[in-house]
């Protein structure tokens, strides 16, 4: 189970061994309480204005429970994480190796691929209930198909000598994508591209925000592998850049597409969850626990057919992570 507290004042302790979490909406009213077992949960993910005391804390490490510390636009600012590599070193020796390798290109293309095959097959999904927009929906969808083809020709002996060609491609078949996003979502919502910090409009703000939630997901599925977050294959060293996040997730965002457009399409959305900030537009407090719920259940809850078996959309992810993990050390 995961944990998000979003509301302001919110505290966070240990009493009886257990987490206490007491709450309450406005000062005018009296606190709630609720009592969860460790063994239940597998993360907090808290937003700035709550306190959390060093039992709770220490509470969650012996658990492995994750607390992560999110920006308001859901985005990740840090964890609290045991110290423990959880793993052997060798992984994390075969990931430096093979982000300076033709292996690396190999994942990379890999990961991209995913992205780009998956944009295009929710486009021609799409197509199907939208008779008007189904050519040019079946056009971009196809358009997409070829940056994809053109990557898997690139090549060369590692990522920084095709990096260029690689973000171009991507790029180009992102706008291709978000454009046909846009054509097909409710009239209200519809939106120009991408944005972010801050994002433009609604459906971006509710992206950015389902982002966010997925970027600690997938840092705590490559933790929990073995490997190190901050050693990526084609996002840049920067610093503090946890670059292997970025790289992981390309073929996992679809899951926050899918989950975010199926509820603008589907009217659980309305304007009243948003907020207008300087420049842009924010998900409010209203708007965050309704996307919470439903992606948490989209990827917690509904079960997908997975090598052969029921799993949820996390499980997938974690499994993917660990089969990274043990390919970088031949266990694959």
């Amino acid at each position: 189970m995961q944990i998000f507290i979003n509301t302001y004042g919110t505290y966070l302790h240990v009493k009886d061994e257990m987490f206490e979490i007491r709450v309450r909406e406005s000062k005018q009213e009296k606190f709630k309480t609720n009592h969860i077992a460790a063994h239940k949960i597998t993360s907090f993910v808290v937003s700035k204005g709550a306190a959390i005391t060093t039992d709770a804390i220490a509470l969650a490490l012996r658990h492995n429970i994750d607390i992560v510390v999110v920006e308001n636009d859901g985005h990740p600012m840090g964890r609290f994480w045991h110290s423990k590599l959880g793993s052997t070193t060798k992984i994390r020796k075969q990931q430096l190796e093979a982000s300076l390798n033709q292996e690396g290109i190999r994942w990379v293309k890999t990961w991209i691929g995913e992205k780009l095959a998956n944009q295009s097959e929710y486009l021609i999904d799409l197509a199907k209930h939208r008779e008007k927009l189904r050519n040019e929906l079946q056009e971009k969808a196809k358009k997409i198909q070829e940056y994809r083809s053109r990557i898997e020709e690139l090549e060369g002996k590692q990522v920084s000598e095709i990096a260029e060609m690689l973000r171009a491609m991507e790029g180009n078949a992102g706008r291709v994508y978000f454009e046909g996003l846009s054509q097909s979502i409710p009239k209200e919502f519809k939106f120009d591209g991408r944005s972010f910090r801050p994002a433009k409009d609604a459906f971006n703000a509710m992206l950015n925000y389902a982002y966010g939630v997925l970027y600690s997901r997938v840092e705590r599925a490559l933790m929990l592998a073995g490997l190190d977050p901050y050693v990526g294959f084609m996002h840049r060293d920067d610093y503090n850049m946890k670059s292997l996040v970025f790289d992981f997730i390309e073929p996992y965002r679809i899951h926050a597409e899918r989950c975010v457009f199926g509820m603008f399409s589907t009217k659980k959305v309305n304007k009243a969850f948003f907020n207008e900030i300087t420049g842009g537009v924010s998900l409010n407090q209203d708007g965050k626990p309704v996307l919470v719920e439903h992606f948490v259940k989209y990827l917690d809850q509904d079960q997908i057919r997975y090598l052969g078996r029921n799993q949820s959309r996390s499980n997938a992810l974690q499994m993917d992570a660990h089969k990274f993990a043990n390919s970088l050390i031949g266990k694959v």
